[in-house]
């Protein structure tokens, strides 16, 4: 019908407000407006390792646990796409001065591991259809703020060479098609309760994605800036 929203719209519609307080927190804002320390940069790709090393097997999971194959044809396409991105973030760890060894081999914080762990709870217990929420928030916040996050982060750091932004960069502005191929698939879930899932889920994973931000916050507390 004319004048209807599509199902992205109204998914971008009904988790405004948990969108508004994921940038709202602190030290993304820190980070995109004046750049974050080496450690921090560090500390952030150590946990992104840590969950982007389970999109692959979590796509997987969820497209053989539905059986809408229209669905199922779509996540193996995402798995083709985000295969190995894992691989990047030890080589900018490495480029930035850290041990990339001692990150493959160790644990990530507890936010993160919950996040993970909630991931495939809720593709076996709740619906396959749920994966679409982790990935509508994790792929359009790094789409959203990742260029603007490296920018910053490369020039609070002296701005001297390029590498070590190779996972922000590629999950930046820039990622259009990306975002197109997410916009059709939620387009094409004519389901209500399948629909309903994905903004549920949607809710739920901005919460979580954002504890790993509140958490790494605890060990670099966000300066203080004058308004």
């Amino acid at each position: 019908m004319e004048g209807q929203l599509s199902f992205y719209d109204r998914l971008i519609a009904e988790t405004e407000k948990e969108r508004i307080e994921f940038i709202s927190i602190p030290l993304i804002r820190e980070a995109v407006r004046s750049g974050a320390s080496r450690e921090l940069y560090i500390d952030f790709l150590t946990q992104a390792y840590h969950h982007v090393k389970h999109t692959f097997a979590l796509l997987a999971f969820a497209a053989a646990r539905t059986k809408d194959e229209a669905y199922q044809d779509a996540l193996v396409e995402y798995m083709e796409e985000e295969r190995g991105h894992e691989k990047w973030i030890l080589n900018d760890i490495a480029a930035m001065g850290g041990d990339a060894d001692a990150v493959r081999n160790g644990t990530p914080g507890i936010a993160c591991q919950v996040m993970v762990g909630y991931t495939y709870y809720a593709i076996e217990w709740v619906s396959p259809y749920a994966m679409l929420g982790s990935v509508h928030v994790l792929e359009g916040m790094s789409t959203l703020l990742a260029d603007k996050a490296a920018d910053a982060i490369h020039r609070s750091l002296g701005g001297n060479g390029k590498e070590g932004f190779s996972y922000l960069r590629s999950h930046g502005a820039l990622d259009i098609e990306h975002v197109a191929f997410f916009k059709q698939l939620a387009n094409d879930i004519a389901c209500p309760g399948a629909q309903q899932i994905v903004i549920e889920a949607s809710k739920v994973f901005y919460r979580l994605y954002g504890d790993i931000y509140h958490e790494l916050a605890t060990h670099h507390p966000v300066k203080s800036h004058a308004a």
